[in-house]
């Protein structure tokens, strides 16, 4: 059997075909990129997404030869932009009808967790999911992620979009803001707020956008947001680690490319001894192979919805959903 994903939640439209092994056999994806200084606008990337998705599709299907034809369509259902979800959402019901194959939504979130469990070989972790959408510390717990930590305001992919825009570096901020700090020298002052196991963001970045006004360097600015920022996470994790016990670290999500941030959360396994799990950096980013990886699991156990149910859900927390194909043996 094969599988179509698609992804369209926020930037990234992709289309990806897995088969009934969960071996990714293409990935196709295509960013839309605002200009620099300017956030994500939804309807411009929903534009975007419109006017690509024929050609990332078509890419997709042939890339798989003369088997070319889906056996389900997976499509992210949610949490994201609605405009976005809504184009990649209508898409995969005509692909659906026009096949007569199962439709499968997919939560965004629990897909970057399961592409990179299949692909960081995890069974059962300590999933920390770091993101534009998403700054999450979970574990799996009858038949759900439960939330055992998370931001109170901004996650930590807004916190690093949301400064490049405002030191005028180029969208996503992730890595340019990588790059300079690697540059950076000075550790500057930063507020550093960790509440439990929870996180909150935005009074750090209102002091990073005060110092950038302030005229301290870009490059000790974007170095201090990565180190106070990842060590606030990294604290959380390593409170959660001991609280579960658990003997495995994955770290998910398009903030994990980050090789600092990685550092950071290996060393907390390690020290606690439990292995750790990075989702490889070609699936860090939003992509279809991973709302395939996660329809494939999904339609195993018996996940479709009709095509007048196929409804979005911007708003789709992750542990609102069934994951009853966790811990795997």
């Amino acid at each position: 059997m094969l599988f179509l994903g698609i992804e369209s939640t926020a930037h990234t439209f992709g289309a990806s075909m897995i088969d009934d092994q969960g071996r990714v056999v293409t990935n196709v994806n295509s960013t839309y990129r605002p200009p620099t200084g300017i956030g994500i606008h939804p309807r411009k990337a929903a534009e975007h997404h419109n006017e690509v998705s024929s050609g990332v599709i078509e890419k997709a299907l042939q890339g798989v030869g003369d088997r070319a034809s889906p056996d389900a369509v997976c499509y992210s259902a949610g949490p994201g932009l609605g405009p976005c979800l809504r184009i990649g959402a209508t898409i995969s019901r005509a692909l659906a009808l026009y096949l007569d194959k199962p439709l499968v939504p997919v939560h965004h979130g629990v897909a970057h967790l399961d592409l990179a469990m299949a692909a960081g070989h995890s069974h059962d972790p300590l999933a920390v999911l770091v993101s534009g959408g998403h700054t999450a510390i979970a574990v799996h717990l009858n038949k759900r992620w439960r939330i055992y930590g998370e931001t109170e305001d901004i996650t930590l992919g807004n916190l690093l979009d949301m400064f490049a825009r405002e030191a005028g570096l180029p969208s996503p901020g992730g890595p340019p803001i990588e790059s300079k700090a690697n540059e950076g020298r000075n550790l500057l002052p930063l507020p550093y707020t960790v509440k439990g196991n929870d996180v909150a963001y935005s009074g750090l970045l209102t002091a990073a956008n005060r110092l950038l006004k302030q005229g301290h360097s870009i490059a000790d600015i974007c170095f201090s947001i990565q180190e106070v920022s990842f060590s606030m996470l990294a604290e959380a994790v390593e409170r959660s680690l001991v609280q579960t016990r658990k003997n495995e670290v994955l770290l998910a999500g398009g903030v994990a490319m980050n090789r600092r941030l990685r550092d950071m959360i290996k060393s907390v396994a390690e020290d606690h001894g439990a292995t750790f799990h990075p989702v490889p950096f070609e699936y860090t980013g939003d992509c279809g192979a991973q709302i395939a990886c996660s329809g494939r699991l999904a339609f195993e156990f018996g996940t479709t919805v009709p095509v007048a149910e196929s409804f979005v859900n911007p708003r789709w927390r992750l542990d609102e959903i069934d994951v009853p194909w966790i811990p795997r043996p």
